[in-house]
């Protein structure tokens, strides 16, 4: 029902602020900001109350609260002078004062659905209670626990809003549209899934939905045996949340794609950025920085856009000039990831890849991605970027393991050819030039243009006097990054003294220039 004060009307299941028949543009953070005041008429609200309701527990600055805290303000014609609706209590919070009237809108006598709860800003999932297929009610457990341990898994992902088991629980045993669950929840995504157990043998699956349009998303089955029940709720949980993490993110992008350039906060704007900071080139990077540059503007400690940053102004380092000033910021950025993402495992990973390669600091690398496992496990992205600095410290078989454990979490991402190149690369090192050649030839596929991959590439087909294809390898590198040389590179991605006469040598071999 309609929130009533003065001329206005606030409708939270439309989402929609009217002045008398006139519909107010409003932004969905102040809106949600809004809602909650009114909906907390009767007491002050904190600004840790806002910040959990409106950004979920997000590190949010005071600039940032300030300026939407004046946009609804305007949106309903107050000030910070008049303080009309909107009053300041000092050094305690808000509290909405003006007199508000809760009207049900004329229907006809039907049941109606349970009142929404409002889409949170950022992305937001329930997982709902597994089906049991087994006809055994005392499989129950079995799938029950996965479930948990899913919920678990999924609220590590910092900038994943999850529902808690005792709300999505209480659909359990019921069977209901995912678009009124939801609804009821409030939450743009719905994990669903059923187990069947026939002897020693278990069938799990599970598919992610779009409550907003009931489309899917991602679908798996998993079959397995059921030797120790611990352990394969363990091995599914990580499959599982692997597989939601980078579906979310592609669909989170498609969402915000679809937003108005003007209504787009710091979130936002950096799912635009990944696009582009994806190439893993110097040109996408470029333009993906100003939109990350944005986004740190509204939010100044966001961790992940300090990460993302990070890694896009090592492309421009690395590949695009080796200027110091891309130097400086990528490992400016690094740091900030560090120190405002301490929750945030991917926010790590990108720190402990740009310092590893740019900062050449090895050892702090490894304390991030170490820092970065405990909190996710199951983040590919953590193997994926882990596997460079490893493999160019000369750890090959770390480089290795690494690169295939973030093949076997999420096969399918746009980054699956950085995991496959270093499988390649650490073969390499290892002299098994077959084996490197294979990796390196899928890595190429995945994203030939990406310029170091034919480099990963061109090494072991020189190796072999493969020579010609070794040639041709070398040739599209050059064609991709014009201004590549084998000494500046090694230099600027500080190759370890035991690996770099082996690597540079076939590179020369290759036809690279020195």
């Amino acid at each position: 029902m309609p929130y009533l004060f003065e001329d206005f009307a606030l409708d939270g299941d439309r989402r929609e602020l009217r002045r008398g028949n006139d519909l107010i543009s409003i932004e969905p953070q102040v809106f949600d900001l809004l809602q909650y005041l009114i909906r907390n008429r009767e007491r002050v609200v904190s600004k840790d109350d806002l910040i959990d309701a409106v950004w979920q527990g997000r590190i949010v600055s005071d600039a940032t609260l300030a300026s939407r805290i004046n946009a609804a303000r305007n949106a309903l014609h107050d000030s910070g002078e008049e303080q009309r609706l909107i009053r300041t209590i000092l050094r305690r919070g808000l509290r909405f004062v003006g007199t508000v009237r809760e009207e049900a809108e004329a229907t006809a006598p039907v049941e109606q659905p349970k009142p929404g709860l409002g889409i949170p800003a950022r992305p937001s999932i329930a997982v709902l209670p597994f089906v049991n297929l087994s006809g055994d009610p005392d499989q129950d457990y079995f799938a029950d626990g996965m479930v948990e341990d899913i919920i678990t898994g999924l609220s590590r992902i910092r900038w994943l809003f999850v529902i808690a088991r005792n709300s999505s629980f209480t659909y359990k045993g019921r069977a209901m549209d995912v678009k009124q669950i939801g609804h009821e929840l409030g939450v743009r995504y719905v994990l669903e899934g059923s187990v069947r157990k026939v002897g020693s043998r278990v069938r799990i699956t599970g598919q992610l939905i779009d409550a907003e349009n009931g489309s899917h998303l991602w679908a798996e089955r998993y079959d397995r045996e059921l030797t120790d029940v611990f352990a394969l709720q363990d091995e599914i949980t990580i499959s599982v949340v692997a597989a939601i993490e980078p579906n979310l993110r592609r669909a989170e992008i498609e969402r915000v794609r679809r937003k108005r350039p003007d209504s787009l906060d710091a979130y936002d704007l950096l799912l635009r950025a990944l696009p582009d900071v994806y190439t893993f080139m110097p040109q996408g990077a470029a333009k993906g920085l100003p939109l990350l540059e944005q986004s740190l503007a509204i939010e100044p400690t966001y961790a992940l856009a300090h990460g993302f940053a990070a890694w896009a102004h090592q492309s421009l380092f690395v590949r695009g000039g080796m200027k110091p000033d891309n130097q400086e910021r990528s490992i400016r950025h690094a740091h900030a990831a560090i120190e405002h993402g301490s929750g945030d495992a991917t926010a790590l990973a990108l720190a402990g890849f740009t310092i590893g390669i740019v900062e050449h600091d090895r050892r702090l690398a490894d304390e991030a991605f170490a820092e970065a496992l405990a909190l996710s496990a199951s983040c590919a992205f953590i193997f994926a970027f882990g596997c460079v600095p490893v493999a160019y410290g000369g750890d090959a078989a770390r480089a290795i393991a690494w690169g295939e454990q973030a093949l076997r979490l999420n096969p399918l991402d746009a980054m699956s050819c950085v995991p496959q190149g270093m499988i390649g690369f650490g073969n390499f090192l290892s002299g098994r030039h077959e084996q490197a050649i294979a990796a390196g030839r899928r890595a190429v596929e995945l994203n030939p243009g990406f310029s170091m991959l034919h480099g990963w590439l061109a090494a072991p087909l020189a190796r072999l006097g493969r020579l010609d294809e070794a040639k041709v390898s070398a040739t599209r590198l050059l064609s991709l990054d014009p201004h590549f040389t084998i000494g500046r590179w090694s230099a600027a991605v500080g190759l370890a003294p035991d690996i770099v006469d082996d690597v540079t040598d076939a590179m020369r071999i290759a036809g690279l220039p020195a």
